[in-house]
């Protein structure tokens, strides 16, 4: 079996999968002053949880991490050594991924940007706009070579809430969530409309000055924790795909396994 391991800024997903088969996966919290055995205690009781076996537990033969927090490698390199006995593989520089990287300097684009562009054109085989809603939002073009070309980088709807509750010392923290109209009558309400219409402009205005710009009309694929949130209020977001991230580990990992 293979682990997969996707680490972001906020949370890190870890995936399980049986060949092709994703069987479990988990959304922890990204804690850089964990120690290398609380998070092995912590994916222990993530396998507890799930009801698997011990010898599922154990039947985990490889590991593959993409990662942008580096001081987090400094944790997981070691606790796949010795809670697994096994060298992650970790996706970076040097690493196949069959997807020809037109960036200027190819090893400052994030590795998750890279494994979701992998496993959205392996998954639909066409030109492709991947929209990823994490700390930061990313966007991302694939052509129809099957080559990324880049993409831009928007703040995430979290950290853009966070600065206007920190900043406006009035204003409610709230719940994300959709209100019934866009103008409001209360002041909760009319900070929820503003976030989640607000980014779905974004989104919008971002996914066609793309397709302007390549002067094409590519899939859009929306990825992230909050994808299924945001997406459903947008008009330019084609399909959810909440494991990309996850596929595409396991498609680099079969690229480089030999």
């Amino acid at each position: 079996m293979l682990l997969v391991i996707d680490v972001g800024n906020t949370n890190t997903v870890v995936g399980l999968y049986d060949e092709e088969q994703l069987l479990h996966d988990w959304r922890i919290r990204t804690e850089i002053d964990h120690t290398i055995d609380e998070y092995g205690v912590l994916i222990y009781n993530l396998y507890q949880s799930s009801r698997m076996k011990a010898k599922e537990m154990k039947a985990v033969n490889a590991i593959i991490i993409s990662c942008v927090v580096p001081p987090m490698l400094n944790i997981l390199e070691p606790l796949c050594v010795k809670y697994f006995n096994i060298k992650p593989l970790i996706v970076g520089p040097g690493i196949k991924t069959g997807m020809p990287i037109f960036y200027d300097n190819p090893k400052e684009v994030g590795a998750d940007r890279i494994v979701n562009a992998v496993a959205a054109f392996k998954k639909y085989q066409k030109e492709s706009i991947i929209v990823d809603f994490g700390t930061a939002t990313t966007f991302d073009y694939v052509s129809p070579k099957g080559e990324y070309m880049g993409g831009c980088i928007a703040p995430g709807i979290v950290i853009s809430s966070e600065a206007l509750f920190a900043r406006a010392s009035k204003l409610p923290r709230v719940e994300f969530s959709k209100p019934k109209t866009i103008i409001t009558k209360d002041t909760v309400s009319a900070i929820q409309a503003g976030i989640m219409f607000g980014y779905a402009g974004l989104v919008d205005g971002i996914v066609n000055r793309m397709k302007a710009e390549t002067k094409t009309n590519p899939f859009v694929i929306a990825t992230g924790g909050l994808a299924r949130i945001v997406a459903q209020e947008t008009k330019s977001i084609d399909i959810i795909e909440e494991m990309l991230t996850l596929d595409g580990l396991r498609i680099i990992y079969e690229l480089n396994k030999k």
